[in-house]
């Protein structure tokens, strides 16, 4: 565990935060008073800033977690076939 003033924390941020990421917990200090942890994400979260996002906004009750979880993206269904599509086009490109 590692302690480091505000000052010097703002000077060496990425450094800090490297030390958080490899395990390390660092105390933030202002007057040798404790005012903040930087601590490793916790065991089993997602790396990636959406999932934690998304974890968070499920918790909060803001968003509700699927019922069930489908396989795969959903069925592509096209608007139209793709003959019917370009001739539309075609027409659309005479009025210019």
């Amino acid at each position: 565990m590692k302690a480091v003033g505000l000052k010097v924390l703002k000077n060496r941020l990425s450094e800090y935060v490297r030390l958080a990421a490899s395990g390390e917990t660092v105390l933030v200090t202002d007057r040798d008073r404790v005012v903040a942890e930087l601590v490793p994400p916790a065991a089993g979260r997602s790396p990636w800033l959406a999932d934690a996002l998304l974890a968070e906004a499920v918790r909060a009750g803001y968003v509700t977690a699927p019922i069930m979880v489908a396989e795969g993206p959903p069925p592509r269904m096209p608007v139209a076939p793709l003959k019917q599509l370009l001739k539309e086009l075609d027409l659309d490109r005479q009025d210019r």
